[in-house]
């Protein structure tokens, strides 16, 4: 178990025999083979599923010393590791490489699973002052120490805790960014549509001018779309409550204690208890009602990749039309100013361009493509198949990457784009008076055809319907400013 000097590894063994690995690193063989086997991305798990990973660990951990399965001192000492597993290794140069397994392996996640079974079992290692590699000796193990399998791996399955991880994980990146960044973004357009609730402008229906809107009922319309964003994410958490642990191989339960997935949902939802924002406001987990639906399948996960992907699309309708309303600021719509965060151009000087949507709208493209990657991998006969669902890895990162983008896209767009974003009254004024779609209000006076006779009129003169109607002298001049109020077009229920 001692490196090698020349290469700098050490021998570890696992059941299919000895493997080198590298000297200082905290896992062993079963990592090593993985590391080895599929270097296809490069790409290792995102840390918030090791961290949930080590939570887990932990969690079991304890609930196996309550049962009585596990002496208190390996408890302990596991849960230590966990501790520092979770705050992201940095005494021992981080976390990454100690955890460098691909995404793309073994479907269930056992190398993964493996991974973090070795990490902490080598951290009690150095822990307990024995070397790197010494949680498989006998004598070290007679004496206390801490086994990955036997210990930290007791009564679990990669098939329980890798989906058990999933859950965790995700649920907490929720609760932590994407919950209080998308209420953020509510609140931001709330605030945009009471203070923009006088200010009238043109319509437009299939890129057309239209009858007149406020554009705080524009807006208005966008932050319903934030709190109704915000019901899906909370649906969604209540899938992810239900944790898979406790069904070890199948969902049978074999070789864990009956109370073992319920007693461990208490803990980690204890260990998450104000992980949210507000007091109270953490996640709330339970066992799994069944434990075949909960580990054969990932439903949960795909429903949740399918809320995300709304939420994607609401949030390409906020930054798309805030694009169109502010495109110009000249020779277009005009009906906004965008922010200038930064020069537009590298030709054109003073050019100023909506980099903050074209940004957002980028990351919903990111974020839909990832709900195609989760429901392919959820599909019967590619990750469900029958009693382990083996796609796992790839819709954890896939999942994750979404949160993260979205909880980021709408930190974004509040502070660089909704905070300074201003109306351009006057425009709004010009492009109303000028709108050919003035005439709908004049139909119950004089008629579809009269009006819609008005509407070429203007257009083929370059005159406004205001302008028309008065020339007629077919209405009078009170009937008409009453008529053609925008004000009132976008209230008709009132007088």
């Amino acid at each position: 178990m001692s490196p090698t000097k020349a290469t700098r590894t050490r021998i570890e063994k696992d059941s299919m025999g000895e493997m080198q690995v590298p000297a200082d690193v905290l896992y062993g063989a079963s990592t090593q083979r993985a590391v080895l086997n599929f270097p296809i991305s490069g790409r290792p798990l995102p840390f918030e599923l090791i961290r949930a990973y080590a939570m887990l660990k932990a969690a079991c951990a304890g609930v196996n010393a309550e049962l009585g399965r596990l002496s208190k001192q390996r408890a302990t000492a596991i849960v230590k590791a966990c501790r520092k597993i979770e705050a992201g290794l940095e005494e021992h140069g981080g976390w990454a490489r100690h955890f460098p397994v691909d995404v793309f392996q073994t479907g269930s996640g056992t190398s993964t699973n493996m991974n973090v079974n070795e990490v902490v079992a080598n951290l009690v290692c150095l822990e307990r002052g024995a070397p790197i590699g010494s949680s498989k000796n006998a004598e070290y193990l007679e004496k206390g120490g801490v086994h990955p399998n036997d210990h930290v791996n007791m009564g679990q399955s990669s098939n329980d805790t890798f989906p058990t991880a999933m859950n965790v994980s995700a649920t907490l990146a929720i609760h932590r960014d994407l919950l209080p960044a998308v209420r953020a973004t509510a609140e931001a357009l709330e605030a945009k549509a009471k203070a923009w609730d006088k200010i009238v402008k043109i319509g437009r229906t299939h890129m057309q001018d239209a009858t007149p809107i406020r554009l705080g009922q524009e807006f208005s319309g966008f932050a319903r779309q934030m709190r109704l964003a915000e019901a899906r994410l909370t649906r969604a958490l209540e899938a992810l409550s239900e944790l898979p642990l406790g069904g070890t191989a199948v969902g049978t339960g074999i070789n864990t204690h009956k109370d073992f997935g319920k007693k461990v949902a208490e803990a980690l939802t204890e260990a998450c208890a104000g992980k949210g924002k507000a007091k109270g406001s953490g996640p709330v987990f339970r066992e799994a009602k069944n434990h075949f639906e909960a580990q054969h399948t990932r439903d949960a996960t795909v429903e949740l990749a399918g809320h995300l992907k709304t939420v994607a699309v609401s949030l390409s309708k906020i930054a798309g039309d805030i694009r169109l309303m502010g495109c110009g600021p000249r020779c277009g719509i005009g009906e906004l100013k965008l922010p200038a965060v930064q020069p537009g151009s590298s030709i054109m000087p003073g050019k100023v361009n909506p980099v903050i949507c074209e940004a957002v709208v980028m990351v919903c493209c990111r974020v839909i493509g990832n709900d195609a990657t989760v429901t392919t991998a959820g599909l019967g006969g590619v990750g469900g198949l029958l009693d382990l669902h083996v796609a796992m890895p790839v819709m954890a990162e896939a999942t994750l990457d979404s949160i993260g983008l979205l909880a980021g896209a709408c930190r974004v767009m509040n502070e660089n784009l909704l905070a300074d974003l201003e109306p351009d009254e006057a425009r709004c004024e010009q492009l109303i008076e000028g709108s050919l779609a003035m005439c709908t209000s004049l139909v119950p006076a004089i008629g579809y055809d009269k009006s819609a006779a008005l509407a070429y009129q203007a257009f083929k003169e370059g005159k406004t319907i205001r302008e028309l109607v008065l020339e007629s002298g077919e209405i009078s001049a009170a009937e008409v400013k009453k008529l053609l109020d925008p004000a009132k077009m976008t209230r008709p229920d009132r007088d």
